[in-house]
């Protein structure tokens, strides 16, 4: 196993990117500026067309074996599957904490490493989180919103779901630089991403089974509940708000 450095094709690629959707969506968010937040959808036409596939796909691939996983093993299991998971993204959380000067956040962050890579089995156990360090997620896309930069258009892609332009260059383009096992050249690397992002994929869909159904089940329109959904929660991550302190009840 040797550590490799991203070439510079495709570090040239990935600034291609940065700057082109970094010039369109200020200026496609300009566009929107009287919409309502999460309702600015220009292209819903062809959103609709590709969720309605993405849809098929998930109801006849991954809900099943979503619900077969969840059905299939142990709860304690699933747990560990999903710590390990968890524990593998805990550095780009990291690197996002600091560029959003969230200090208290990226201890969190580095505490859980440390902590839930030893003495937690490489991240199947959490034993940081009795420590009082907090789970949570961040990406490069969250950090551009909490510098400002506007979302842009919805966007619905086909097998990735549910974007805006912002968060697609820092899922896409950015946060893979802030991964240490990015650097790693080895054999299979390729299919250890597939199996990686596909039991991703299952753990997630374990956790939203029934919340996507409910959804489905009482929605008028589906297509506009789950933007509203995906909208909201992206806003909820970049305001931290899973990391808020309780408001005092009276």
């Amino acid at each position: 196993m040797t550590i490799t450095k991203p070439t510079l094709t495709t570090k040239k690629a990935a600034l291609v990117v940065c700057v082109f959707l970094g010039a369109c969506v200020p200026l496609l968010s300009g566009c929107a500026s009287s919409a309502p937040p999460g309702e600015y959808d220009p292209f819903e036409p062809v959103n609709r067309e590709v969720f309605a596939f993405n849809h098929a796909l998930d109801k006849n691939a991954a809900l099943p074996a979503a619900t077969f996983y969840k059905n299939a093993l142990p709860e304690d299991v699933r747990t560990g599957v999903h710590n390990f998971m968890s524990n593998l993204s805990t550095p780009v959380t990291l690197a996002n904490d600091l560029l959003q000067g969230e200090f208290t956040h990226a201890g969190y962050a580095v505490c859980r490493a440390t902590v839930n890579s030893t003495i937690g089995i490489g991240g199947v156990l959490d034993p940081a989180s009795d420590y009082g360090c907090l789970d949570h997620d961040e990406d490069f896309g969250q950090t551009l919103g909490v510098y400002g930069v506007p979302g842009g258009p919805y966007l619905v892609l086909p097998l990735l779901g549910a974007s805006l332009p912002r968060d697609l260059v820092g899922k896409l383009v950015v946060d893979g630089y802030f991964n240490p096992l990015s650097y790693l050249k080895y054999n299979g690397k390729i299919y250890v991403s597939l199996a990686q992002n596909g039991i991703k994929l299952v753990d997630q869909r374990s956790h939203a089974v029934a919340m996507l159904r409910e959804v489905e089940r009482t929605s008028i329109d589906y297509y506009a509940a789950m933007r509203a959904l995906y909208i909201q929660k992206r806003n909820a991550a970049i305001a931290n708000e899973a990391l808020a302190p309780e408001a005092p009840t009276k």
